[in-house]
């Protein structure tokens, strides 16, 4: 077996959040398209990665995994390190394979992990909707993988242009998959309430009569 220790990180390499993330309540009604209009940061991964199964949303915290193409060992060695609230965040190389289904969605539950994001494939989904788990995928697969190589635990991840660090926020809702570096989660998540409290003022105005042209001052210059 292929142990690729010189790309494995450990507990002791990458320390454990201690802080949880906002309200998951407030996160999923701000929803991902909000979210990432109020980061203003290339914060979403790509648009591939689609959920599951209807209605599936997800917040919380990033625990970034990467495998090699088609070995879903790092994914068992990560249930290992998940602390209850995590969301994880696999880099899986695109690969159209079984890489998740029930049996890992039964003990990831049994951790308390809030869900999964992969860039690969997963199986099992109608198991996966019975027990609400939330995941999303680039693709729904029965095939095979193996166990060979242990990839990367909570070292960080990049997915289309956005890098994964353990601990960012992890959003995700029929809209996409956005992930909010730690750091900026507070002015994100003003800025993201303040842009829903504008919208909700546009909707009222436009059910009085206006024109979004006039509410936006899209309306060029010289006309009426």
């Amino acid at each position: 077996m292929t142990t690729a220790s010189a790309n494995t990180s450990s507990p002791a390499d990458i320390p454990v959040p201690d802080t949880a993330p906002p309200d998951t309540a407030v996160l999923l009604r701000l929803g991902t398209a909000t979210l990432y209009e109020a980061a203003k940061l290339d914060c979403f991964l790509p648009p591939r990665i689609r959920p599951v199964w209807p209605g599936a949303a997800v917040a919380g915290r990033a625990l970034p995994v990467s495998t090699a193409p088609a070995d879903n060992l790092p994914l068992h060695l990560a249930l290992e390190q998940a602390e209850p609230g995590d969301v994880l965040v696999v880099d899986g190389r695109q690969e159209a394979c079984g890489y998740w289904g029930e049996v890992l969605t039964a003990a990831a539950q049994a951790r308390g992990v809030a869900g999964l994001v992969i860039d690969g494939g997963v199986r099992d989904a109608d198991r996966l909707r019975e027990r609400g788990f939330p995941v999303f995928s680039s693709a729904i697969a029965v095939r095979t993988t193996v166990k060979d190589d242990t990839g990367t635990v909570g070292a960080p991840i990049t997915l289309g242009g956005a890098t994964v660090s353990r601990g960012d926020l992890v959003v995700a809702d029929t809209d996409g998959v956005v992930v909010i570096p730690r750091a900026s989660v507070a002015a994100v998540l003003e800025r993201g309430r303040a842009r829903e409290a504008a919208e909700a003022g546009y909707l009222d105005r436009i059910a009085g009569g206006e024109l979004t042209l006039d509410i936006y001052g899209f309306r060029p210059a010289g006309t009426d």
